[in-house]
């Protein structure tokens, strides 16, 4: 995917500066051209030979050097012009101003403003900067001006803090390098997935739940997003995602009632969230006490709205997708559903076979199609079940 791509690297003065070693040495073995361009500040973190040696090319770091890799007397303006993808990696609050206000004063800046190529832009500061208003103002204008930013992860900080502020893990930044050179099959389209179990509460303290991960449904959201798909992924799981709306919710009720309200805009549908039956129909204020005289304690369950069956009976022209998680007779429960529901696609699986169903990262899935044979697919990966759907999305 990156062979010959032209990557150039910034390199800017903040502690993560060696972190971006490895996004180096990956892009090398991923067969990508690499230039990296350091800040001053950066190369007392990191020297520039480390970084010529990982990328088989000298280090710019002097806009005004009179023979470099791209031999040219201009080079900000060479560099500019054989770029491809151009990654700020880490991005201090320093070159983030700067960027966004069009300012040009070193070979980083100077490049960054000539360059017409996409960027990508990795935040990565203590989280008091982080969250700086003047910041996250100027996050919001390279928003507006189509730079790609991606959100820092939340963990330990070189100052001893634990806080958002630390770079995403290599292979979260790998796939958002990659994403860029994935052809945007699903651009224009807007979709929907949900993902997780709902929890039904009890009391405060206790809920009826299940054991859904969400890892499917995130897959799914996930490669519709570099497929260039307008996604909004509505779960139950604390998580974020670049360049996804995210809606959080908890119960079935709450799911629905944002499926309602966004359903009618959207081109495609993947219920894949592990939605509960039934729900309690008295939940308490305070948590329930254990009674030492009662061995016994009963909840009274009533059944949750059928939420697949509910939206996918208002459809006019989306493509509604529905999964069917089953412990026994797989394909004559999933065709009931598929024929009940009104979807167009039932993904089935076993969730009791090894290596697949909830928990865990790879799946066995059934395509069910109204009108055709079931279809089963190969034990794999989530992503690559969810490449695979989609791909026949496309191919329909």
């Amino acid at each position: 995917m990156l062979n010959d791509k032209h990557i150039a690297v910034y390199v800017t003065g903040g502690i993560a500066a060696y972190k971006s070693l490895n996004v180096v040495r990956e892009l090398i073995k991923n067969k990508a051209q690499v230039q990296v361009i350091m800040t001053e500040a950066a190369q007392k973190f990191v020297t520039p030979l480390t970084f010529a040696t990982l990328s088989q090319r000298p280090v710019i770091t002097d806009n005004f050097q009179a023979q470099t890799q791209i031999d040219d007397f201009i080079p900000h303006i060479k560099l500019a012009l054989w770029t491809d993808l151009a990654v700020v990696i880490p991005a201090t609050a320093n070159i983030i101003a700067k960027m966004a206000n069009g300012l040009a004063d070193d070979i980083v800046s100077t490049s960054l403003v000539a360059t017409k190529a996409p960027k990508l832009v990795f935040p990565a500061m203590n989280t008091d900067m982080y969250e700086n208003l003047a910041v996250q103002n100027n996050l919001k204008i390279l928003k507006q001006m189509n730079v790609q930013i991606v959100e820092p992860a939340t963990g330990f900080l070189a100052e001893s803090m634990t806080g958002k502020g630390r770079l995403p893990e290599l292979s979260e930044i790998m796939a958002a390098i990659k994403s860029n050179f994935i052809e945007k099959k699903l651009a224009g389209k807007k979709v929907i997935v949900t993902a997780g179990g709902t929890k039904e509460a009890i009391d405060p303290v206790r809920y009826i739940g299940n054991r859904s991960s969400g890892k499917m449904g995130f897959a799914m959201a996930k490669v519709a997003r570099d497929l260039g798909a307008d996604v909004t992924l509505i779960t139950t799981v604390d998580i974020n995602f670049n360049n996804m709306n995210i809606i959080k919710v908890q119960t079935a009720s709450e799911m629905m009632k944002q499926l309602q309200e966004i359903f009618q805009d959207t081109d495609v549908l993947i219920m894949a969230a592990a939605v509960a039956d039934f729900k309690p129909v008295h939940v308490s204020d305070q948590k329930i006490k254990k009674n030492n005289d009662e061995d016994i304690f009963n909840v009274k369950l009533t059944k949750n709205p059928d939420i697949l069956k509910t939206i996918a009976a208002t459809k006019t022209n989306q493509f509604v997708v529905g999964f069917a998680a089953e412990t026994q007779n797989l394909l004559s429960n999933a065709e009931k559903k598929l024929a009940s529901k009104n979807a167009d696609v039932i993904l089935a699986n076993n969730v009791s076979q090894k290596g697949a169903g909830f928990g865990v990262d790879t799946n066995q899935i059934t395509l069910l199609e109204k009108g055709h044979e079931p279809v089963k697919w190969d034990l794999m990966s989530k992503t690559d079940v969810a490449k695979k759907f989609w791909d026949f999305y496309l191919n329909k």
